[in-house]
C-alpha cells in the first residue's frame, strides 16, 4: 500500500503554480530574445519598436527592457486592468476584458498608428498573449464600439468557443486578422506569442493581428446565424462589406512578418506532470485542448475519476491532468467562470467520492470576469455544502458556481499571473 497524500490541496496548488511559472515571461522570453539577436539581427544597435497586447503584454515588455537595457526601445502595449507592471521605455495602457471598452479602442488605434509609421530599416516586436482579442479592439470603419460590445456579449452568453468568437471579431476589426502586420510592412516584424488556445493556431491567438486569416466574412455571418444572434444594422452592414475581409495567405505585405510561440498550454501541463512524477505520482494526460460546455466536461471527468478510482488497488496516487478552454452557456444570473462551473458539476457527480480531490483554474488568475482563478473540490465538499444548505444543482442552474465555492472558502485566488496558457485542471485520486 502507498502512503496517503499528506496535503492534497497543497499538492494541487503546487502543480498549478508550476504550470503558470514556466509560462511567465521572465522565464520563457529571455532565451528567445537571445536567439533573436543571433538569427534576426536584433542586436544592441538600432531602433526597436515594441508593440503588444494581452494579459501578459506588460510583463513581456518589462522582460524585453531588462534583456536589452542599452537598446533604443520605444512602443506601446495594452493589457487587462490590474495586469500592468512598471516599464521605463515602453508605454503600458490598460483596458477591459472580455468585453472591450473605449480604452482598448484608443490603445489599438495608437498601436496601429505606430505600426504604420515603421520603416523598412526598422525592427519591430509584437508581444502577443491571451486576451488580446478584447484588449486590441479597433472597430472597422463605420462600426461603433457599442456595436462590437453588443456582439461580443451575445456570443459570450451563447457559449461560443474561441474560434467562433474570433472569426467574428476579426471581421469587425481594423487591426486583427493580419491587418496590423500589413500596416507595419515593410518593417521587419517578429511576433512572440504565449498561446491560450487549443491547437496553438496563430490565426486564433489574439485574433491573429500579425498573421494571415483563413476565415471569411461568410464564416463570421454563419457563426451569428448558428447562435441565432441578430447583430443589428451596423454589424450586418460591416459583415457584408468586402472591404472588411481579412488579410489572406500569400499576401505580399506579410513577407517580412515572422511568428514564434514562446509558451503553450502543452508545455505548462508537461511541467506540472514532471513535478507530479518527481513527487511519486502516476500521471494520466487527458489532453491540452479540451473544449465544450464546462458542466458537461466536469461530469465526464467525474465519471472517469470514479472509473479510475474503482480500479486502483494499492497503486501510486493518480493525477488526471488536462487543459483547454471550456465555455458556459448563460441561463442564470449568478457569478462564476468556466472553471468553477466545471468543478461544481464535477463535485455534484462525484457526490463525495472518497479519495478524490480536484482543482481547476484559469492560468491568468481570473476565471471569466471574476477575481478568483478557480476553486478546489474535496471529498467532503457535498457534506460541508449540505450543512450550509447549499444545493449544487441549484447553483448550477443559476450559473452561480462562484457563490457556492466562496461559501465553502474553496476559491483559489492567485491574483494576476501576467501570463495566460488557458485552463489548468488536475484531479487527484489517492
Amino acid at each position: 500500500m502507498t502512503a496517503p497524500v499528506s496535503d492534497p490541496p497543497a499538492l494541487l496548488r503546487r502543480l498549478l503554480d508550476e504550470a503558470v511559472a514556466v509560462a511567465r515571461p521572465e522565464r520563457c522570453l529571455p532565451p528567445v530574445l537571445a536567439e533573436l539577436e543571433r538569427s534576426r539581427g536584433f542586436g544592441p544597435a538600432g531602433r526597436m519598436l515594441v508593440l503588444g497586447a494581452g494579459k501578459a503584454a506588460a510583463a513581456m515588455a518589462q522582460t524585453v527592457e531588462r534583456a536589452w537595457p542599452e537598446r533604443d526601445l520605444e512602443g506601446l502595449v495594452v493589457t487587462r486592468y490590474g495586469h500592468a507592471v512598471p516599464c521605463r521605455r515602453i508605454r503600458v495602457l490598460e483596458a477591459a476584458h472580455p468585453v472591450p471598452d473605449r480604452a482598448g479602442a484608443e490603445a489599438a488605434a495608437q498601436i496601429s498608428e505606430l505600426a504604420r509609421g515603421a520603416g523598412a530599416e526598422d525592427a519591430a516586436l509584437f508581444l502577443l498573449s491571451g486576451g488580446a482579442s478584447a484588449l486590441l479592439s479597433l472597430p472597422a470603419p463605420g462600426l461603433t464600439l457599442a456595436g462590437k460590445q453588443a456582439v461580443t456579449r451575445a456570443l459570450l452568453a451563447a457559449g461560443a468557443d474561441i474560434h467562433e468568437l474570433n472569426a467574428v471579431r476579426k471581421h469587425l476589426s481594423a487591426i486583427k486578422g493580419g491587418r496590423l502586420a500589413a500596416g507595419a510592412a515593410p518593417a521587419r516584424l517578429t511576433t512572440l506569442a504565449i498561446s491560450d488556445v487549443a491547437g496553438d493556431d496563430p490565426a486564433t491567438i489574439g485574433s491573429g493581428p500579425t498573421v494571415a486569416d483563413p476565415t471569411t466574412l461568410a464564416d463570421a455571418r454563419r457563426v451569428l446565424e448558428t447562435y441565432g444572434i441578430g447583430p443589428g444594422p451596423e454589424v450586418t452592414a460591416a459583415l457584408a462589406d468586402p472591404a472588411n475581409e481579412t488579410v489572406k495567405p500569400g499576401d505580399p505585405r506579410l513577407a517580412g512578418a515572422h511568428y514564434r510561440l514562446i509558451a503553450t498550454p502543452a508545455q505548462s501541463l508537461a511541467a506540472a506532470a514532471r513535478l507530479a512524477k518527481a513527487e511519486g505520482f502516476a500521471v494520466e494526460m487527458l489532453g491540452d485542448g479540451l473544449t465544450g460546455e464546462a458542466r458537461d466536461l466536469g461530469r465526464d471527468h467525474a465519471a472517469l475519476a470514479r472509473e479510475r478510482a474503482a480500479k486502483r488497488q494499492g497503486e501510486r496516487p493518480l493525477l488526471l491532468l488536462s487543459g483547454g478552454e471550456s465555455t458556459v452557456t448563460l441561463v442564470g444570473r449568478g457569478r462564476g467562470g468556466p472553471n468553477t462551473e466545471y468543478l461544481l458539476a464535477l463535485a455534484e457527480a462525484l457526490d463525495g467520492r472518497p479519495g478524490v480531490w480536484a482543482l481547476a483554474a484559469d492560468t491568468d488568475g481570473a476565471d471569466g470576469s471574476e477575481d478568483n482563478a478557480g476553486a478546489i473540490v474535496r471529498p467532503d465538499t457535498p457534506d460541508r455544502a449540505g450543512r450550509r444548505g447549499l444545493r449544487p444543482a441549484a447553483f448550477l442552474a443559476d450559473n452561480d458556481a462562484w457563490s457556492f465555492f466562496d461559501a465553502l472558502d474553496d476559491l483559489v485566488v492567485t491574483g494576476p499571473t501576467h501570463t495566460n496558457v488557458n485552463d489548468f485542471r488536475a484531479i487527484l485520486i489517492a
